[in-house]
């Protein structure tokens, strides 16, 4: 069964960094796009980034480029979110998601069918 776990999250000040995880199991992360979601509390879970397979297309939303970089480990089964300069804007509970190799990928909710449970970002002074 496709399974998708997040870790990494935490609370952090504005300008520093973290990487969140998204670890895989029941199928091999070469052969599905990910995507990176989040999600703030009263707002629609928007798209962060994805990744296409075998070192395809990776796409970043505007108000994260420059800041998060998205990789692969895949002899791990894992892909890596790495969020720098971080804001109070993106505190939000952060999400990846799967789905059968597609490219371009685009981070675009609907085109993506399997979900981790999420972990918390929060960035605060």
């Amino acid at each position: 069964q496709l399974q998708l776990v997040e870790s990494g999250g935490g609370l952090v000040q504005p300008g520093e960094s973290l990487r969140l995880s998204c670890a895989a199991s029941g199928f091999t992360l070469d052969d599905y796009t990910i995507g990176w979601f989040r999600q703030a509390p009263g707002k629609e879970r928007e798209g962060v980034s994805c990744s296409s397979s075998n070192g395809g297309r990776t796409v970043y939303a505007d108000f994260v480029k420059d800041r998060f970089s998205i990789s692969r480990d895949n002899a791990k089964n894992t892909v890596y979110l790495q969020m720098n300069s971080l804001k109070p804007e993106d505190t939000a509970v952060y999400y990846c998601a799967a789905e059968r190799d597609f490219s371009p990928c685009t981070p675009v909710r609907r085109d993506f069918t399997s979900w981790g449970q999420g972990t918390q970002v929060t960035v605060s002074s």
